[in-house]
């Protein structure tokens, strides 16, 4: 009987371990829509701040009020922390006007990276006036802004075929985004596949991963639904009979994402970007174990 398993687990722990000094972490939240969220946000904030990431985003959606709380959010993490605030910005309910304007304000209030994206249309027949690559050319011509995109190793949900959807991604690298942002995933393999596919075609930018620590099952299916995620069969395994346990599913979230980065890391992947969903334990949690950890 051979031990071979048992050698590769020890070997990706190695490794790890050896490695971790090179690994960045960055966090994205949501903005708040009631006071007991908001109280839940600051507090995650200021538990993770510590662990010094790269950067932290903030969601942005259609509508000024949703894009308020998201300026109100970003103005505060820069004046109350050392955090490096990168709001997220769309180009779905905003002309290009507005868009100079916005962009302006964050340069002058110090803010220096933004997470540009197309953003949801609200009628999904209506054909978009501007897309992510237009947007990161206008925020390029407004400043040298530090410009991350997103990517999805899966397709985008509304690409007719997976090229079409990496051709979008190179035309946004080429107007000026420096980075782009995975949508979260769970088949590593298609990860993997799709950083090599973008290397064939000249996408010479980083493809950081997206890690979503899953504590809602349920949840999980209707987003991946959504985005066009593909849910491995093993994972409803995992949380069977766990609806009344939340203790439970977070430990095994917390399990599978760990399992996701060690494998990554393997890969030869040092930049993990974690959707929290504005709760810090099971980041904090995975990223003690990557060895990032307070001073």
């Amino acid at each position: 009987m051979g031990y071979s398993h048992a050698r590769q687990v020890e070997s990706l722990n190695r490794s790890l371990s050896e490695i971790s000094k090179d690994i960045q972490v960055s966090f994205e939240f949501f903005p708040p829509n009631s006071p007991e969220m908001e109280t839940t946000l600051w507090n995650s904030i200021e538990r993770l701040a510590p662990l010094k990431p790269s950067f932290v985003s903030v969601t942005y959606g259609a509508g000024s009020g949703t894009r308020d709380r998201t300026h109100d959010v970003i103005k505060r993490i820069q004046k109350d922390t050392a955090l490096i605030a990168a709001p997220h910005l769309t180009c779905i309910d905003a002309g290009k006007e507005e868009l100079v304007q916005i962009a302006k304000d964050y340069w002058q209030s110090g803010v220096r990276h933004i997470v540009a994206l197309r953003g949801d249309l609200p009628n999904s027949s209506e054909k978009p006036s501007m897309y992510a690559s237009d947007l990161v050319e206008l925020l390029k011509s407004v400043a040298d802004f530090d410009i991350s995109v997103a990517a999805y190793p899966e397709g985008h949900p509304e690409a007719p075929n997976p090229q079409f959807d990496l051709l979008n991604l190179k035309r946004k690298v080429e107007s000026g985004a420096n980075r782009a942002i995975s949508q979260f995933f769970f088949d590593i393999e298609s990860y993997l596949r799709f950083r090599d596919r973008c290397v064939t075609v000249g996408i010479d930018v980083e493809i950081i991963p997206g890690i979503l620590p899953v504590t809602n099952y349920k949840m999980l299916e209707r987003f991946a639904g959504l985005t066009n995620v593909h849910v491995p069969s093993w994972m409803p395994k995992m949380y069977e009979g766990l609806d009344g346990d939340e203790t439970t599913r977070r430990l095994v979230g917390a399990n599978i994402a760990m399992e996701q980065v060690k494998v990554l890391n393997k890969e030869g992947v040092k930049n993990f970007h974690f959707y929290t969903l504005n709760r810090a334990e099971l980041t904090y949690a995975i990223c003690h174990t990557l060895g990032i950890r307070p001073e």
